[in-house]
């Protein structure tokens, strides 16, 4: 089966989106970002229908009763995220590989689905410190909103073993490259019809 998924997974402030924005960069005729669904506010840097699809709660709960959802998650109480499945037809209309930026449960259970179509990246933070580090310098969340974050993030962490490759994030353009090597390793068909 021929691979066209790439799911890069982490605890929140590991660099994962980071790492992806910049893969898009050098590769922007590749790629096709999956934009997530969340039922959380939006923040004042975002934009609705490119950062996520923001949801009210109900509006989520009532996609998942219609069987709208690929895989979702309810991370916080109250607070969830999702991938649509309409992305997955949007996304494979364009014949571009098919980029998820997802948290780590939700990367497990893409891989699950997709099995060798998919390939997981799962982005580790050089210590639980600097995960902390920079979610307080990132200034987006409150301090209980961190404080929810690393807790959950130590948990996070045991999880990269159920991941096809595993990047340290403690230097993005080693990071980046690494990101690249594995892109240019597993989607070589790509490559190879250029």
């Amino acid at each position: 089966m021929e691979k066209d998924i790439i799911i890069f997974s982490a605890p929140s402030g590991s660099g994962k989106t980071t790492i992806l924005k910049h893969l898009f960069e050098k590769n922007p005729e590749l790629f096709n970002f999956s934009i997530s669904a969340t039922s959380r506010p939006k923040r004042d840097n975002e934009i609705h229908g490119k950062d996520y699809y923001f949801l009210t709660e109900e509006e989520f709960r009532k996609k998942l009763a219609n069987n709208e959802f690929l895989e979702w998650e309810e991370v916080y109480n109250g607070t969830l995220y999702g991938t649509l499945k309409s992305e997955i037809k949007r996304i494979r209309s364009n014949n571009k590989i098919i980029a998820f930026d997802v948290d780590v449960n939700g990367g497990i259970n893409i891989k699950k689905l997709f099995g060798d179509s998919a390939v997981s990246v799962f982005v580790m933070p050089p210590s639980v410190e600097e995960l902390r580090r920079r979610l307080e310098f990132r200034a987006t969340d409150s301090p209980e909103s961190i404080a929810k974050r690393i807790e959950r993030s130590e948990m996070e962490l045991t999880q990269s073993k159920y991941f096809d490759y595993t990047i340290l994030n403690d230097n993005i353009d080693i990071a980046v490259e690494q990101a690249q090597n594995i892109i240019q390793t597993e989607f070589k068909q790509i490559f190879l019809n250029d």
